[in-house]
């Protein structure tokens, strides 16, 4: 069977094609055709965009996972604009090709984050919480998903993934916390009691494989483990794993002149439970933090 991929070279999309490319053709969507066909070899096939793609009927599935990194760069008016396009745009365009076509693929998985959610503070939410929430990522998210299940049909089923922090053991965001751990700086960011929703990077792949094959899924998952924790208990569990000290909490303050308004990210969480998730039947590799980070920090032992 043949599957489309978008965001087919990020962190998610690289997992993906590891564990799909055996039981299915893959073609990815890429600005730099010959790079990830140097990276993935015959495992894809590599076009720049949707324009290649002469007929979405020949696919039984698309994932899509395209989005400019959230966290990359100073959120401007310019940046805001930019983070919302990559997603709204890819997402507009493959519903519509969706829907006006005569054999539309038969599943359609589309990416969405935590930040749907909101600052949430000590008050666990799942998917079906409703949110009023009012502030950059909650809309971004909002758009992005109301744009993929315009796509929903008695011929497509669509499932979207509200993706937590992902932790992994190269490229992810665990990756950009450790130099202060490594240094003996470690520390809670802020209060620390902010929500902090993680998903070991085996997990998210392996829940959107599992959306992609369970025939009854439809609608909205969260992409995240089990039991989220406070941003402190994450901090102290990095700390404990690597054995280094955990004394030097990053005052609210210094995130915010140096991240500007990105420093939300890191100051306000959620406690983000995978109710429907769990309930379809995905069963959790990594469910408990430290376990978690133990596979990705000390991977050989």
């Amino acid at each position: 069977m043949k599957l489309l991929l978008t965001g087919g070279t990020g962190l998610i999309g690289s997992a993906l094609i590891a564990a799909l490319w055996e039981r299915y053709q893959i073609t990815i969507t890429t600005r730099n055709p010959k790079k990830a066909i140097r990276r993935f070899g015959k495992k894809v096939h590599a076009v720049r965009g949707l324009e290649e793609i002469q007929d979405i009927s020949e696919f039984y599935a698309v994932i899509n996972l395209q989005g400019e990194d959230i966290f990359a760069k100073r959120w401007t008016t310019k940046q805001k604009q930019e983070i919302e396009q990559s997603r709204w745009t890819i997402t507009r365009q493959l519903t519509e090709r969706i829907n006006a076509s005569s054999q539309p693929p038969q599943v359609f998985i589309s990416g969405s984050a935590v930040g749907y959610y909101g600052p949430q503070d000590d008050e666990p939410v799942t998917e079906h919480t409703v949110v009023e929430a009012d502030d950059f990522a909650h809309h971004l998210c909002a758009e992005w998903e109301r744009l993929a299940l315009a796509a929903q049909s008695e011929r497509t089923r669509v499932c979207v993934v509200r993706t937590g922090i992902v932790v992994a053991e190269k490229d992810s965001a665990l990756q950009q916390m450790l130099p202060p751990y490594l240094l003996g700086l470690g520390g809670p960011l802020g209060s620390g009691e902010q929500g902090f929703s993680w998903i070991h990077l085996d997990d998210i792949a392996g829940i959107i494989e599992f959306l992609l094959e369970q025939e009854e899924c439809r609608g909205i998952y969260n992409g995240t483990a089990p039991n989220p924790v406070k941003q402190k208990k994450f901090s102290a569990c990095v700390a404990k794993v690597l054995r280094k000290s955990h004394f030097m909490r990053v005052p609210a303050w210094v995130l915010k002149l140096v991240l500007g308004e990105r420093s939300m990210m890191l100051l306000e969480g959620q406690l983000v439970l995978p109710e429907r998730t769990q309930q379809a039947g995905y069963e959790y590799k990594y469910p408990k933090v430290e376990e978690a980070l133990r596979a990705c920090l000390l991977p050989s032992s």
